[in-house]
């Protein structure tokens, strides 16, 4: 009887021969360059991210189910060429630095079946398993929330930075994951890794995250799911790429949040740092701060400068303070940004779900710019021109 053998390092040509034993006569990986971002990506992660030897397990796992899920899905895509037809122009999206908002809004909105969502299981487990078909998801969802329970068992805490369920909606994050060009640096100091992400075209993480929303809205229909009306997507990461967003989806309209960056970035940085906990023994706190920091400094002025080139009615501003003090007077807003009614049944389905979900059902997070190496002189220096911008009004 063999034995498995724990793996000491990463190796792209052992991970894309075990994703090939696992979809047994699947070959095609897809065309795009995810080959050179997983040789990059697993170079960090064997030189840089200090992983223990449980998180070089998990991490090799997590990159394993990665390369099946895209074996799987260019297979599906093979055999029913319909999946691709699937036209996805015009998603509602949701944009902003984490903790403003962002995961109440979506999920408020997503109780309207008029939006196509994905749920944290589609995110995790996109394509059938083996013995499967697109109709089935039972598995799949008990899986799904067999993994949130062990997380939320073993870091307890990131239930006060983000709510996870696996059959609510939530981020597309793990789907744009599977181009290897999206923020695995969320997971890992991978400080090499995250310099040459932001050398690249990332227009794979859109054209990727595209056939994945085509196939999961074609495995919905498949098992006779209520036909909606358009995508709701929502990702702080859409910060760094918001062109390319709205190039691959040419109909696309952002919903900008906005909060008080002292407030957000910390608690962005306890996110990080609490994930890297889960594959290293030793993350540093002071680097999630560093890293964290400049990469959402560089977002948000990124989108800003996109959003002077662009039709300024594609985007609609939204408060913090307002989504929290006045929800439905926001969902007003929203629904008259997207051309859509707010219907009778929409405002009490949104009504109800605010008043079973509210922040204050959720635990505490405490965190300080000092914890990670931030200070307030930092955020008046990197968010000048977007404090001045967007939160003047609500100081």
């Amino acid at each position: 009887m063999n034995t498995p053998v724990t793996p000491q390092t990463l190796h792209v040509e052992e991970l894309l021969h075990a994703a090939r034993e696992r979809a047994p006569g699947l070959k095609d990986f897809g065309n795009d360059n995810y080959r050179q971002a997983l040789e990059v990506l697993t170079r960090a992660l064997n030189t840089e991210a200090k992983l223990s030897a449980t998180g070089i397990v998990m991490m090799r796992e997590r990159l394993v189910g990665q390369l099946v899920n895209r074996l799987l899905m260019e297979d599906y895509l093979q055999r029913f060429p319909e999946i691709s037809k699937i036209e996805i122009e015009d998603p509602l999206v949701i944009v902003g630095l984490p903790r403003t908002g962002t995961t109440m809004l979506q999920r408020t909105l997503a109780v309207d079946p008029r939006f196509y969502s994905v749920a944290w299981w589609e995110t995790r487990y996109p394509a059938p398993l083996t013995g499967e078909g697109p109709q089935d998801c039972e598995k799949r969802i008990t899986m799904a929330k067999a993994e949130v329970a062990q997380t939320i068992e073993a870091i307890p805490q990131i239930l006060s930075i983000h709510p996870m369920s696996a059959t609510l909606c939530d981020e597309e994050f793990m789907l744009m994951e599977h181009s290897f060009l999206c923020a695995m640096d969320a997971y890992a100091d991978v400080p090499s890794y995250t310099t040459w992400l932001d050398q690249q075209d990332q227009r794979p993480v859109y054209t990727q995250l595209k056939k994945m929303l085509q196939f999961l809205q074609w495995q919905k229909s498949q098992r006779g799911e209520a036909q909606g009306q358009r995508w709701l997507l929502k990702a702080p990461q859409h910060l760094h790429t918001l062109e390319i967003l709205l190039s691959v989806f040419p109909q696309a309209q952002v919903i900008l949040t906005h909060r008080e960056p002292a407030q957000t970035i910390p608690s962005m940085a306890s996110m990080a740092h609490t994930l890297w906990q889960i594959y290293s023994d030793q993350p540093d706190p002071s680097a999630a701060g560093r890293q964290w920091n400049s990469r959402m400094a560089r977002g948000i002025h990124h989108t800003m400068q996109v959003r002077e080139q662009q039709d300024s009615r594609r985007f609609l501003d939204i408060h913090f303070l307002d989504t929290v003090a006045k929800p439905m007077q926001v969902l007003e807003a929203v629904y008259q940004f997207a051309q859509m009614p707010f219907t009778e049944k929409a405002r009490t389905d949104a009504q109800q779900w605010l008043s079973s979900n509210g922040r204050e059902k959720r635990a505490g997070h405490d965190y300080s710019l000092e914890t990670f190496g931030l200070s307030e002189q930092q955020m008046q220096r990197d968010y000048a021109l977007y404090r001045a911008r967007h939160l003047q009004s609500q100081s």
